[in-house]
């Protein structure tokens, strides 16, 4: 579990590397000097290109809990935990920064874990009325939730609990309205992850949408980036891959390698080594 006792996050980094990332992270910042040497341009067909904000979740108070005792988490005190106090402030921040950013006005949907923190995330920060502005249409997928069984702070509530408290949320992709995903006395393997991971990128290519913003876990999001075939530097690869914060906001453009139009001309060069090399996405999965 990444460490969430940080102080409330300072305003995120936005840096956008070549096709590949726009990264954007609210904890961390990154030494990316070695790679702004050269801008690169690609011809990118709009249609054939997303960018994904991807946003753990802010604190919730199992976060707290389980990193003073992991046990905590196997308690039924956490059941479907909502956020901390801290984790409330982290929401703010970045609601702030969302807004001042403009970046807010460019999303055209979002999609959540239908569990109770990520969903608190998801609304204050990209559905508060207070923004005066449109707000894009908030979906929740199971998909994309935390890894399955076991741990109670894991299992969500009924859909019709949901739709009391989450009137904004559309949950028409649920299936049940119990929670039959998750099982006390099963936990879901890293490889089922990163499948159920790579199911919903596709899932996600298949939307009319070209800007949208994510709201999920770290384990989710640690197995799912891991397992999708990204051609890119190793140093970059392994900024993208690592844990995520509370309220970690990473931004990525996945392209369809097949419809871009790269000559040597448009590729970036190291100046360290000379080499040319390829910084784009790649999903092969898709068709």
């Amino acid at each position: 579990m990444a460490s969430s006792s940080n102080l409330v996050p300072s305003l995120p980094l936005f840096k956008f590397l070549w096709v590949l990332v726009d990264l954007c992270i609210c904890n961390i910042q990154l030494n990316l000097k070695s790679m702004d040497a050269t801008t690169a341009q690609f011809q990118c067909p709009l249609g054939h290109s997303k960018i994904l904000h991807l946003l753990r979740h802010a604190q919730g108070i199992h976060n707290v809990a389980g990193e003073k005792d992991h046990s905590a988490l196997l308690s039924p005190e956490f059941f479907d935990a909502p956020l901390s106090p801290l984790g409330c402030q982290q929401v703010t921040n970045l609601r702030n920064y969302v807004l001042a950013s403009g970046l807010l006005k460019r999303i055209d949907l979002v999609i959540t874990s239908p569990l109770l923190r990520s969903m608190q995330t998801a609304v204050e920060i990209f559905g508060s009325e207070e923004s005066g502005l449109e707000r894009p249409p908030i979906v929740a997928i199971e998909l994309c939730r935390e890894r399955l069984g076991v741990h109670p702070c894991d299992k969500r509530r009924t859909i019709c609990q949901y739709r009391n408290l989450f009137p904004e949320i559309d949950f028409s992709w649920a299936k049940s309205d119990d929670d039959i995903l998750w099982k006390a006395d099963v936990r879901e393997t890293s490889e089922e992850i990163a499948a159920r991971g790579l199911k919903f990128m596709n899932w996600l290519w298949t939307r009319q949408e070209r800007e949208i913003a994510v709201v999920s876990h770290s384990k989710f999001l640690l197995y799912t980036l891991s397992a999708l075939p990204i051609d890119c530097h190793p140093s970059l690869r392994s900024e993208i891959c690592k844990q995520f914060e509370n309220c970690e906001l990473r931004s990525l453009m996945m392209v369809d390698k097949r419809m871009v139009a790269v000559t040597n001309k448009y590729l970036p060069v190291s100046s360290e080594e000379g080499n040319i090399r390829k910084h784009e996405s790649q999903l092969q999965a898709y068709p």
